[in-house]
């Protein structure tokens, strides 16, 4: 792959890693603040603490924001309905971008920033942990 290609597979890796992260935090966010749910929001902390990768200083050098085509939002992404609305939003963010991190940490150029396994592990956590949440939801809504 030329240095072109591997400069946006870094972008690539850069914005997904923040997406992942972001994603995380504000579920564990509502997790911790709304619903004082001690074990989920710690279940949640340690997947954010996994889900890292090495060399982020490369990872930011190849961030570009003022190139991206699509950091307009969308009608979807402007207004959410409720609760449910923003935990449903956030757990979609997380497995996309664990499943997108995944796959690229397969390609071998990018084999030295992380584990791809890494990131299938986060994405199953992510998943059930949709479904619990969906519970408590569910059971704290009158």
């Amino acid at each position: 792959m030329n240095a072109n290609n591997t400069h946006t597979i870094l972008r690539i890796l850069d914005a997904n890693l923040n997406r992942l992260q972001e994603g995380i935090r504000v579920v564990e966010d509502i997790f911790r603040y709304i619903y004082d749910n001690k074990e989920i929001t710690y279940m949640l902390k340690q997947m954010r603490h996994k889900a890292i990768l090495h060399y982020t200083d490369l990872l930011l050098q190849a961030r570009d924001v003022g190139r991206d085509i699509a950091k307009e939002s969308i009608d979807t992404e402007v207004e959410r309905l409720d609760l449910a609305a923003i935990l449903h939003a956030n757990f979609h963010r997380i497995c996309e971008s664990a499943r997108v991190l995944e796959e690229c940490l397969k390609l071998d150029e990018c084999k030295k920033f992380g584990k791809s396994q890494t990131f299938k592990i986060l994405r199953y956590e992510a998943y059930n942990l949709h479904v619990i949440a969906t519970k408590i939801l569910i059971d704290s809504t009158p």
